[in-house]
């Protein structure tokens, strides 16, 4: 045998071993003869061990079926009726003549090796049509000679057939991708080692991709991931969005201020992951991407020269808002914030207890919540995206999970009325009479209806399209005293309304934004007690206002552009939160 192999049994021979065993028995062989006797003799039924009396054998038949061929051989005892004088049923009686079993044993080996060669008739299983295709349908009209020609003669163009990363833009609509898939197509060609990629490594690479992956999702994700890997990281978008940051007309601005760019890369990731990875692992999928519109975003880079335009990914506005949000709280500005930071954030509206389960670890990732109490930017721009508009389908997972104080998957009374007697303390601290929690009770079953008599699980909150509602009774008490003031009616009809409505973050971010230029203008100092130069806002609207006429901006300490993009350990990037 050669090294390395390990030897596996073989049931069909080893059944068929112990059957010649049993069959070369002689107890076997009497019952055999017994047997056969009384097949042909049925009126004389001749008895096992000499009594006449005891009923033979129920499978007499089939013991004729399975009688091997060696029995009719010249040296095999006869059958006759004279051979019924002997003692059948007696093991230890005597023979006569040689045992006549040992060479049918071995033959009946030979024959099981005979049949082991024998091909086994097709599964059934393999007439079913392939139904799950991970990278994407192939598809029978791609001409992948056609598009590598027309690959080949976009390199013909370049200094001696190769392509820096300047050159991508004209590759990527050789191969028919988006403009701004060109860092993604240099970088999985391996031109960031290198500076340059070549035409044939080039063309191998492609070929292989149009041969494996079959739509843009699988392209995309194919790119972008790391060696071995099958989803994407968040470190994974970071050379595409570099790319975004070098060369969109939008943020030509950002160009000059290097020690930002890893502020917008990190917003830009968080809220693609919070948009796009509905699975909370972590790490993007193709089928995640491919059931969202990242992609297309993507796509509208090339044509939307506004960068803000594109609200869902991409917009500066947006990070510019959640990034003064944070800057607010993080007083001394080392990017981490704690328990007491966070609670001031708007003029402390979130409970207390809420804030407790945030730190808990119930929605946020990495090491540093557990053991120093703190939570990076990336955690605070999911709770700020999550508390400005609680209707999307992660804000309700998020505050669900925080709500959940068990993790049982359902929201109890008891975990409705820990959460409530919070808000009936601050509504007592403020003059103003509570509901009893009873009645309070009441209305949120009329509002979410849920499934289970008192019991409200997420199935339910999503159903629901007042769901901002009900988490605000619970803890945020400045907007459940705006819900009060509102008619539910109106709550409705801004629930139900269709049309390009802004969402709730984008109207917030739009608010904040205009309050934050109009606080500018005016020249009010920022309440935390620096000194105007050390804040983002007032070194930023100059170029915002102007960006035809542009001028440096983003003088900040270096303490606060020496900090690295990612604080928390990569090691717990990957772990889903409890």
């Amino acid at each position: 045998m050669p090294p390395g192999k390990v030897l596996q049994p073989v049931l069909k021979m080893k059944v068929d071993e112990l059957f010649l065993c049993w069959l070369s028995e002689s107890s076997t062989q009497a019952m055999l003869q017994d047997c056969l006797q009384r097949i042909k003799m049925p009126g004389g039924p001749v008895g096992v061990g000499g009594d006449a009396g005891q009923p033979g054998p129920p499978f007499a038949a089939p013991a004729l079926a399975c009688r091997p061929r060696g029995l009719d051989s010249p040296g095999a005892p006869s059958l006759s009726p004279a051979s019924t004088a002997l003692p059948l049923g007696a093991a230890s009686s005597a023979r006569s003549g040689p045992p006549v079993r040992g060479p049918r044993r071995s033959a009946g080996t030979r024959v099981v090796q005979t049949r082991k060669e024998q091909p086994l008739p097709p599964a059934a299983s393999l007439s079913i049509p392939t139904f799950y295709f991970p990278r994407g349908r192939p598809q029978d009209a791609v001409n992948v000679d056609a598009i590598i020609a027309k690959i080949e003669r976009t390199f013909a163009q370049f200094p001696h057939e190769r392509a820096t990363m300047g050159d991508m833009g004209r590759v990527a609509k050789a191969c028919g991708c988006p403009l701004y898939w060109k860092g993604p197509l240099f970088c999985g060609a391996g031109g960031e080692r290198t500076g340059s990629v070549s035409v044939h490594k080039f063309v191998a690479m492609w070929r292989k991709m149009l041969q494996s992956c079959h739509d843009d999702a699988a392209k995309f994700v194919h790119l972008l991931v790391s060696p071995g890997g099958s989803s994407l990281a968040q470190e994974d978008f970071i050379p595409f969005l570099q790319d975004v940051v070098n060369t969109h007309p939008g943020l030509a601005f950002l160009k000059e201020a290097s020690e930002f760019h890893s502020r917008y890369i990190t917003t830009v990731i968080q809220r693609i992951f919070y948009t796009v990875n509905r699975s909370w692992s972590g790490r993007i999928t193709c089928a995640e991407l491919r059931r969202s519109t990242f992609l297309q975003n993507v796509a509208l880079l090339e044509d939307e020269v506004d960068i803000n335009q594109l609200t869902e990914f991409f917009s500066y506005e947006h990070f510019y808002v959640i990034y003064c949000k944070f800057w607010e709280l993080d007083t001394d500005h080392d990017l981490l914030i704690d328990a007491q930071d966070l609670a001031r954030h708007n003029d402390h509206a979130v409970s207390t207890k809420m804030i407790e389960r945030i730190f808990s670890g119930a929605v946020t990732r990495g090491k540093k919540v557990q053991k120093e109490g703190k939570i990076s930017y990336a955690d605070f721009v999911w709770f700020l995206i999550s508390e400005e508009d609680k209707k999307t389908p992660t804000s309700i997972e998020y505050w669900f999970r925080c709500m959940d104080l068990d993790g049982d998957g359902v929201l109890s009374m008891f975990e409705l009325e820990y959460f409530y007697e919070e808000q009936c303390r601050r509504l007592d601290s403020m003059a103003i009479e509570a509901l009893p929690f009873e009645d309070c009770l009441c209305q949120m079953l009329d509002l979410v209806k849920p499934q289970s008599e008192g019991r409200i699980t997420l199935h339910d909150l999503k159903r629901c399209k007042l769901a901002s509602v009900f988490f605000d009774t619970f803890f945020n008490i400045e907007k459940y005293l705006d819900h009060e003031q509102r008619e539910q009616i109106s709550l409705f009809r801004e629930s139900e309304s269709e049309g390009p409505e802004l969402s709730d973050w984008e109207r917030y971010a739009a608010e904040e934004y205009d309050i934050l230029v109009a606080e500018e203008a005016m020249g009010e100092p920022w309440e935390d007690g620096y000194e105007a130069e050390l804040s983002p806002v007032d070194q930023k609207l100059s170029a915002l206002r102007s960006p035809l006429a542009q001028r440096p901006f983003f003088e900040v300490p270096t303490g606060l552009g020496a900090v690295e993009l990612y604080e928390y350990e990569h090691g717990g990037d990957d772990l889903p939160p409890s």
